[in-house]
This record gives structure tokens, sequence and C-alpha cells, in this order.
């Protein structure tokens, strides 16, 4: 083990031209470029140091690209299953588990992977910064990036639709540095992200940038490195479910530098994602050979994100086209998309609980399922060494005993606000 310095030292990539270039603060794009694609960061260590696992998340922070180190975190936790693999006869079946699962020390208290990006993007940004963080969010997210920005106090605005906002429990009260805006009853993950680049326009914002932050995807990226120095070995699957797909563009960027590495293997796992029935945009492009998404009413798309029950994998704007992103991704792996409906994802959080002996959150159950319909239809070696990303999971068994504590929104946004209308609603948030 080493103790790292900080800031981690690391320069930008332009995945359009291969430019490398100096990170000047909040990049998200490559400066002078006008194609669509991501940036990665490009670390001067090119072999993974670990830290003290006293320090959570950062015990990973050679390969994050951040200016410090934040309290309360928590590292994902990988395992070799037991249970489960014994059920489906996998015989190198490994699970990283990411919520809270303090028997197996797991302690992220939101209890979802989100905790992941939220230390790494807010670690990255300058301690002295002023202008408050602006996060869209289907719920886990906006969850994670509280917790973190309260107990840090880092000024954080949350854009979260207006029926979900149930997402929002805490274990404990926020500071009044977290404030949130929901947009009306009715609308979806889609209008949050519009709504939020609105404010963002406006002076003392800055966004959080989704996919397009390094930060956020080494930040996921760290399930892949737990996975991988627990097994001592790239695995050969991975499985998730997926609503934008950055985890599993992480991961595959997670993957590259530890071929790079070179103490992990030579070799690219496959990425198997899922998506769940009947909103399964992704899956339509990948299975159409497309990579550009297809033609999707926006009706018909907000009643099928009615339908499912992993409501954080309604993105409808997924960083799929773009360069660098999950069409890529999937496309250097041999990766494939796989869909499951309710009824399979409640069996497979049911078949988890029972053979692990943890409850899951829905997208996780997706992913799970996925995995049981792949070994159900043959398509995977079972002897292959396989990892599981299970992105959520243990909530029942953090709110047991526990008063709960909800944040309320301060401003009620329409669907489609012009620019008077989120100037009022910057009013009501009393910052100061």
């Amino acid at each position: 083990m080493t103790h790292l310095n900080f800031p981690i030292q690391y320069a930008l990539q332009s995945l359009s031209t291969g430019k490398i270039f100096a990170d000047t603060g909040w990049l998200l794009d490559a400066p002078g470029e006008e194609t669509p694609a991501l940036i990665r960061a490009i670390y001067e260590n090119k072999q993974l140091k670990l830290d003290d696992d006293s320090t959570g998340l950062y015990r990973f922070a050679s390969w994050l690209p951040v200016n410090r180190r934040l309290s309360g975190s928590s590292a994902p936790v990988t395992y070799k299953s037991l249970g489960l693999a014994a059920h489906l006869g996998l015989k190198n079946l490994f699970i990283t588990f990411s919520g809270y699962w303090p028997e197996i020390g797991a302690n992220m208290t939101s209890c979802s992977f989100k905790e992941t990006e939220a230390y790494s993007v807010c670690a990255r940004l300058d301690p002295e910064q002023k202008q408050a963080l602006v996060v869209a969010s289907a719920g886990n997210t906006a969850r994670a990036f509280a917790r973190v920005c309260s107990d840090n106090k880092i000024p954080l605005l949350l854009c979260v639709p207006q029926d979900y906002i149930h997402a929002l429990w805490f274990g404990s009260p926020l500071d009044p540095c977290v404030k949130l805006v929901v947009t009306e009853a009715g609308s979806d993950y889609f209008d949050v992200i519009h709504l939020s680049g609105l404010i963002c326009k406006m002076d003392g914002f800055v966004a959080e940038g989704g996919a397009k932050n390094v930060a956020r995807r080494d930040g996921m990226g760290t399930t892949m490195l737990s996975a991988t120095t627990f097994i001592g070995r790239i695995p050969d699957l991975y499985f998730q479910a997926v609503g934008s797909g950055t985890g599993a563009i992480a991961a595959w960027e997670a993957n590259l530098r530890l071929i790079e590495d070179g103490r992990f293997g030579n070799h690219k796992m496959k990425l198997l994602v899922s998506q769940n029935e009947p909103f399964v945009p992704i899956y339509d492009a990948w299975k159409a050979g497309s990579r550009q998404m297809l033609p999707y009413n926006d009706d018909q798309a907000r009643r099928d994100i009615e339908q499912i029950d992993a409501k954080v994998l309604s993105n409808r704007k997924p960083p799929y086209p773009i360069i660098g992103g999950l069409f890529d991704a999937l496309s250097d792996t041999d990766g494939d998309v796989l869909k499951v409906s309710n009824a399979e994802a409640n069996e497979a959080a049911r078949l988890f609980e029972q053979t692990e002996g943890n409850d899951l959150h829905p997208a996780a159950a997706v992913a799970t399922a996925s995995l049981i319909q792949a070994v159900r239809q043959q398509t995977i070696d079972k002897d292959s060494v396989i990892m599981l990303n299970i992105t959520g999971g243990g909530e029942e068994k953090f709110k047991a005993g526990r008063s709960l504590y909800y944040l309320k929104p301060m401003a009620i946004s329409k669907v489609n606000p012009d620019i008077n209308e989120v100037e009022a609603i910057i009013g009501k948030l009393n910052w100061h």
C-alpha cells in the first residue's frame, strides 16, 4: 500500500482526435473541437496504486481525477459468490456490491453505486469553487450527491422529476447547501436534464456534466478496479443494467487501463448490459446495428417508462452514439444488450436475497435477471470468470429501525420553462 499525494496527476485526451491536453479546471469537452466525443483521463501512474482500505473510495485515487479526499466514502466490495453461483451452476461468479451491507464492509448509506461518482466528481471540484453544482437525476444519483455535498459543505442544486422524489430519503438531515427543484408531475429524466441545462446557463451554477465528466466515469470505474484487484485478473464477462450506459463505458475504460497496467491480463471483458422492458431504446438501437438512437415518440417513451420498475434506467438520450460512448464500448468488447421484464427482475431479486442475503435495487435486479437469462439460454460458458455489478442494494437493511428524512422541493418547474420562469425558480432558492 502507498499513501497517495493530491492532486492526482493526469492529463485529458480527446477520443475524436487523440489530442492530449491539460485539465484547466472543469473541462467536459476537448477545447476547439466540434465533433461530439468523450474525453478521457490519462494518468501519470500507469500501474494502479492502491491506498489503504481506510480511505474508502480513494484507495483507487491513483486512477481518479481528483484534487482532494472527501470524508465519508466507501469503496465497492467484491466477493466470490457461493449461493447464487451454486444455484446457477457457475464456478467463477464474482459479485461487486455497491450499497449498504456492513457485514461485508459495504457502507454506502445512499445504498447505490452512484456514491462512486459523487465522491469522485465532488473531489474533482476546486475546493475554492463558489458556484453551485447542478445535478439532474431520476433518484439514486440525487440521493448520493446530496449526501456527499451535505457532508462536505458543497453547494448543490438537484433537479428531479416530482414523481421520483420519494427516492430522496436520508438517514440524517441535510445541510442547507443542498437544494431541490422538481419538474411537474408526469415529467421524466429527460425533462430534468433540459431544466438543468437552462439553469447552468445562468451565473452561479456549473453543470455536473454526466457522462462527459471524466470524474463521473472513473468513479464508476472503481467497481471494475474492485473486481479485478480482488480476483487477480480482468473478468471475462461483465453484467450490468444500464439507463445511460455510463457505468459500462467506465468499466470498459478501466479495462483498457488494466491492460496497460500489465499485471491483470491483456483481454477485454465482454460487456453484457441490460434494460427493463418495455423501455429498451439502447437494446433496440444495438439490435438494429445502429450507432444512432432510433426514433422514439415522446409520449410512447413516457408510457413505457411508467411501466418499468427500474425507473433509474429511464434515460431517453444516453451517451450511446457519441465517440467513446456505449456503442464503441460494446463494439470493442464484442458485447451485447439484453432485456428483461419486471417479473424476471422481481424473481431475480427474490433469488438474490434468498441465496446471497441482501435486498437489491430494481436496476441491480435487472442485471441479476439478465445473468440468470444468459445461463438458462446457455449463451455463456459456466466456467467463465463473471463480474456481476450490483449497483444498488441494502436499502431495506439501512432503513430498518431508522427515522428517515426527506428532501423537500423549493420550487416546481413546468416541463419546458422559458428563461423568465427559470429565473423565478432560482429566485426562490435562498442560497444565502
